[in-house]
């Protein structure tokens, strides 16, 4: 077998070696494939997501609280599953396989979930008041296909954006300046996707039926898969470097075995293998840094290391081990502050939507747009900066801040951080407005007062600024400061943060219901919104969120970035 047809097969040669293989796969020839997949991934999934709360609440006949809750519930879960699909793809099936498996689950959840809409006898009945009552059958099978897809979400999601950049070579100045721009633009087609759902999607779900609605998306997450294969040829594979979970057990194991032993001051005597490559497939070597420094008791070579003669790595631990487990902690307190940002972004596809179903939803005199099509203007308020901060933003900014890419990720981050407290006060005061109408005209009945949803506009475009600084800092944050073969763990990790926000949300909303009905008052978010205090909740939202970006400049300023030491392999 030719040196070439190898690595097009199994991805398993190195191809800094073969300048013919270099040439012929990965950077941008590569990520058209990779970017498609994305965007059809996408418009499938918030094709579910942007008007969920509308199906559970309509045709599921669930109040509005449940609905809230079960979107954000199952929206967290699609952002749990990643650490599983993380795991599989690092330490067994590599980031290629575990997107293409997991790709098979989320298309058999969508065949489900349009079934469950579209098939008499599994679609919930609706008498003559479009009341609907499902059945307990028809109840499973709905979310036996939603929590199909959420699994499938967990391959995909925490190993796409990776393998992605793992198409450009570290190694090689000219690749690795494309890898940021990578980022923006996956998270651009990202956001293509989510505006067809939201405009087209959401239409045909509320005007034509949600048996179309949610076949639509099974049909672009079946042409995802078709886009992902078809670029195969083209793909740098990474080798899948063993459980990063046993690697990071290993040290701390080791580290408490040698709690007594004592550190050397100098940290060249500490064990790491001779090569110029780590023991860690896949990875780079990792110099040593001196916070953390009791996980270096696990470098510290004993004379009972040296008798055995062969080092049993639950005893001894190279530097790059120890490095590994030090950047996952490191992570951990940038990571935390990304759960109150999310609870904040999922505010689109919940309570959001529920206050646009009380305004004005009329375009023209004839055609009323649905409320959950707001959000399109999130996405385009994404389309527009992701090009703007790309080209534009990064070029005034490295003028004054010397930096590369403009700013550091730390920086993009904490400006997106800043940028949604504003977009929970916009909201509030928007709900503060509209409740003032209600109450000096007696609108308390009224399904839709005259006040045009069109005034949400503009806390949906702030959250899309705040996405493109947040998000999508975060993606390279993780990437960038993950150990090489823990990169899909730490993609899962960034995830975790919306399921987080997600559960944050569902709990909060729980915690307010009960706390403002427990004198037989109709509490801050009652089923029907006008006489209830949804500002309030916003306003609490962008209290924490003051408080979140507060823990975030103090854990920012304390952060060691991550040393790598030659090639990746």
């Amino acid at each position: 077998m030719a040196e070439d047809d190898k690595y097009v097969k199994d991805g398993t040669v190195d191809y800094r070696n073969n300048p013919a293989i270099k040439k012929e796969t990965g950077t941008w020839r590569a990520c058209p494939y990779i970017l498609g997949n994305e965007c059809c991934e996408r418009l499938a999934y918030y094709g579910i997501n942007t008007n969920l709360v509308n199906y559970l609440k309509f045709q599921m006949n669930e109040s509005s609280v449940v609905a809230v809750n079960n979107v954000t519930n199952w929206s967290g879960t699609c952002y749990v599953t990643p650490l599983l699909g993380a795991f599989l793809a690092d330490a067994y099936l590599g980031r290629y396989w575990t997107i293409a498996a997991f790709s098979i689950i989320y298309v058999f959840g969508m065949t489900v979930l349009t079934l469950s809409a579209s098939v008499h006898g599994l679609k919930p009945p609706c008498d003559d008041n479009n009341t609907c009552h499902p059945k307990g059958i028809q109840i499973g099978i709905f979310y036996l296909g939603l929590y199909l897809i959420a699994l499938g979400t967990g391959g995909i999601k925490p190993c796409v954006s990776s393998f992605g950049a793992d198409q450009f070579d570290d190694s090689d100045e000219t690749e690795k300046k494309k890898k940021s721009s990578f980022f923006n633009w996956f998270y651009f087609s990202i956001n293509i996707g989510a505006l067809v759902a939201s405009t087209v999607l959401v239409w045909i779900q509320t005007n034509v039926g949600w048996g179309w609605g949610f076949g639509i998306p099974a049909v672009a997450m079946a042409v995802a898969v078709v886009s992902f294969f078809s670029g195969t040829r083209l793909y740098r594979n990474q080798k899948p470097g063993g459980s990063p979970l046993t690697r990071i057990f290993q040290v701390i194991v080791a580290s408490f075995r040698k709690f007594k032993v004592k550190i050397p001051r100098d940290s060249s005597l500490l064990y790491e293998t001779a090569d110029e490559e780590s023991a860690v497939q896949g990875s780079r070597k990792l110099d040593h840094t001196e916070q953390l420094s009791f996980f270096d008791k696990a470098a510290v070579e004993t004379q009972s290391d040296k008798i055995k003669g062969s080092v049993n790595p639950w005893s001894l631990c190279t530097v790059t081990q120890v490095e590994e487990l030090k950047s996952i902690i490191r992570l951990l307190p940038i990571w935390a502050t990304g759960i109150i940002f999310s609870s904040v972004y999922s505010q689109m596809g919940t309570l959001f939507v529920l206050q646009g179903n009380t305004m004005d939803l009329h375009m023209t005199n004839s055609f009323e747009i649905p409320s959950a099509s707001l959000s399109l203007f999130d996405t385009i308020s994404v389309i527009f900066w992701v090009p703007v901060y790309d080209r534009v933003i990064v070029a005034l900014a490295r003028k004054f801040t010397g930096h590369k890419n403009g700013f550091t990720q730390l920086q993009r981050i904490a400006i997106g951080l800043v940028i949604s407290i504003f977009a929970m006060l916009i909201a509030g005061t928007l709900e503060m407005v509209r409740l003032r109408t209600v109450g000096e005209h007696n609108y308390y009945e009224m399904k839709h007062i005259p006040m045009s949803i069109f005034w949400q506009v503009p806390q949906y475009f702030v959250i899309g600024c705040a996405e493109v600084f947040t998000f999508i800092g975060q993606l390279e944050f993780f990437y960038e400061q993950a150990p090489d073969a823990m990169r899909s763990l730490c993609s899962a990790l960034s995830l975790i943060t919306t399921a987080l926000g997600n559960y944050l949300s569902t709990l909060l909303v729980n915690i307010v219901t009960d706390m403002s009905t427990r004198n037989g008052g109709h509490g801050w978010i009652p089923d029907n919104l006008n006489y209830g205090h949804l500002h309030y909740f916003f306003w609490l939202l962008a209290v924490l969120s003051v408080l979140n970006f507060g823990f975030f400049l103090f854990v920012a300023k304390f952060y060691t970035y991550k040393k790598a030491i030659g090639p990746s392999s």
